[in-house]
């Protein structure tokens, strides 16, 4: 999982890094958790009438009486779910910033028409998740378990016994082109649009982009390329084992930063921690850099030891989302930013 949250998840490994009425009884039980709030909106238009199912990766079906209309997501799910036409009501995961603006892993979301049930790791408003009468609860999954991602684990019976069903896309070990097929059939099954021409010139992007970043690391095999993310005490370098994007670059042909496997066993197989006075232990011509609210961003380091390494001095730095929003239009620039940084790159290290 993303390496930011590993002061937060120890059970769960870290990544390179939820019908008010007749609830009452039930929702006294359940207390609530803080979250801030945006305002409500409507779910998409889009709905059908008539039965709906939907087989997650977790091997569950998750079911209904109608096509889902008032969805409730993790805010990466419901950036993805948008871009196909698709309106989540409710979300939950990093949404605003300090700023009220929205966070990078909103996307294209409007956050003052969605209801803000946590925006933080832990928060998750089990009252207010309840006042929206959800019709289902998606959010991706980080491991093998099932875990869905930011539902917090100490509420997740009182989350599910509201009674909407919960669906699972994971991002786990494997590529990223899996993950993106899996919300392209959600969002067909929620009544998105999917073959329209914007879509259909977002995959063709996707595409094209996967061609010149395989030709980029092709012409360039010498150039090496680390992942990192930053704290306050320590730098993360990310194997390209478990995470979609990075699991897809390599496939492509790019040469990554590879920390031996005993190194990465502290952060649950993805990542190895670094002191500062460490971060040049392994040579890297272009870095990639977590570019999450929870890291600290390349502009904002002042340890001396970053400023000194190569590929920093050369300007060879480029942002990485360790959470991908899962739609071709989002996932394109990814690639095209990477080809560019490795057509442009010198070799440093």
């Amino acid at each position: 999982m993303p390496l930011a949250r590993a002061t937060h998840l120890p059970r769960r490994g870290v990544l390179a890094a939820g019908g008010a009425l007749g609830l009452g009884a039930a929702l006294a039980a359940c207390g609530t958790d803080d979250g801030k709030s945006g305002g409500s909106d409507s779910g998409t238009a889009a709905a059908k009438s008539g039965p709906w199912t939907f087989e997650d990766d977790r091997g569950q079906t998750a079911k209904a009486d109608k096509v889902p209309s008032d969805i409730v997501a993790f805010v990466g799910v419901a950036a993805a779910l948008y871009d196909y036409g698709v309106q989540a009501k409710g979300v939950f995961g990093p949404t605003t910033t300090k700023d009220g603006k929205a966070d990078v892993q909103a996307g294209d979301l409007d956050v003052s028409k969605v209801t803000v049930l946590g925006n933080e790791w832990g928060q998750f408003n089990i009252e207010k998740y309840a006042a929206l009468a959800p019709d289902v609860l998606i959010s991706t999954m980080f491991d093998d378990a099932g875990t869905l991602w930011y539902v917090p684990e100490e509420s997740k019976k009182k989350i599910l016994a509201v009674g909407a069903p919960s669906v699972g896309i994971s991002v786990y070990d494997r590529q990223m082109t899996e993950p993106l097929q899996r919300m392209l059939a959600l969002a067909k099954s929620l009544g998105g649009d999917v073959t329209g021409d914007k879509v259909q010139q977002a995959k063709k992007r996707f595409e094209d982009a996967a061609a010149r970043l395989r030709a980029a690391a092709k012409a360039k095999p010498d150039i090496k390329v680390m992942a990192g993310s930053a704290s306050q005490d320590l730098f993360y370098v990310s194997g390209t084992d478990l995470s979609v994007d990075l699991e897809y670059f390599k496939a492509l042909g790019v040469n990554f930063v590879e920390p031996p496997e005993q190194a990465k066993a502290k952060g649950g197989g993805w990542y190895e921690s670094l002191s500062w006075e460490n971060v040049d232990k392994y040579p890297a011509d272009i870095i990639m850099m977590d570019n999450r609210t929870s890291a600290i961003q390349p502009a904002d380091i002042t340890q001396g030891t970053w400023k000194k390494l190569p590929a920093v001095k050369a300007g060879q730095v480029i942002a990485r989302n360790p959470e991908p929003i899962l739609s071709y239009d989002k996932c394109a620039p990814l690639l095209e930013d990477l080809a560019k940084a490795i057509e442009n790159a010198k070799k440093v290290s």
